[in-house]
């Protein structure tokens, strides 16, 4: 009994390591980012594509109300997966933490600064008694000084940087369409693309809708978020062969 309570302790506790050197909280968090539809960025020489699969549950369900990416500051936008309410508390402290830069410093703040910053407000979650672990992955791409910078934030407090990568279902999947397509000399619709085709492969078709799938891109050259309508979504997935058919509507008499 004694050691089930000891198990116990550790597996419930975000403050307690188990005799193996694991924090079992912050180890559910990433199942729960995995439980999340998928997200994709990808670092082009032109700029920074982010995309993600915002797919309702319902057809009920107003698709504007399904938010997955996320505008920070006019340089940079964030792509997340996993629980919605945790990725909201993440955005807005981010968006806080680019705006008290601007105005304490006069400048945008910097890629890997904003990250770095978010990633430490995470990994406090992982040291209070009382408190949970963020149960959300989040992809942060901009323009910092002329150059694409992409990383990626873990429930940890980790923050990776990456050239391509991807978060939420079917990570290993979607990973290994990157890895096949990635070159460094990629253009933005070529970066747009690749981001689409990975982010079919979370679907059992490897096809998508308009509706379902939100883009993102930030420019190197004029470094400002624009987020992409349904009818401009709806355009590169006709011209990348990776619009969904529309279903028949057949009557049955």
């Amino acid at each position: 009994m004694q050691g089930q309570a000891q198990q116990q302790a550790y597996d419930r506790g975000i403050t307690i390591f188990s005799p193996d050197g694991r924090l079992y909280q912050v180890e559910y968090a990433r199942e729960a980012v995995k439980r999340g539809t998928a997200s994709v960025g990808v670092r082009t020489a032109d700029g920074v594509v982010l995309a993600a699969d915002k797919r309702s549950r319902s057809e009920l369900m107003e698709p504007a109300s399904v938010e997955k990416l996320h505008k920070i500051d006019d340089h940079v936008g964030i792509a997340s997966a996993g629980h919605v309410a945790d990725a909201r508390q993440l955005i807005d402290f981010a968006r806080r933490q680019a705006q008290v830069n601007r105005l304490r410093y006069g400048e945008e703040m910097g890629i890997e600064m904003l990250t770095k910053s978010v990633t430490d407000h995470i990994q406090q979650y992982t040291q209070i008694g009382g408190a949970r672990p963020f149960g959300v992955a989040l992809i942060v791409g901009g323009i910092e000084n002329g150059e694409p910078r992409l990383f990626e934030t873990d429930p940890s407090g980790t923050p990776y940087e990456w050239k391509a990568l991807s978060i939420g279902a079917n990570r290993t999947d979607v990973r290994e369409r990157l890895e096949e397509g990635y070159t460094e000399n990629l253009s933005m619709e070529q970066g747009i693309e690749l981001a689409l085709e990975a982010l079919a492969e979370s679907d059992e078709d490897d096809a998508l809708e308009p509706e379902g799938v939100g883009l993102g891109t930030i420019d190197a050259d004029d470094p400002r978020y624009v987020d992409h309508d349904a009818a401009s979504v709806e355009g590169y997935l006709d011209e990348f062969d990776l619009l969904a058919e529309p279903e028949s509507d057949e009557s049955v008499e």
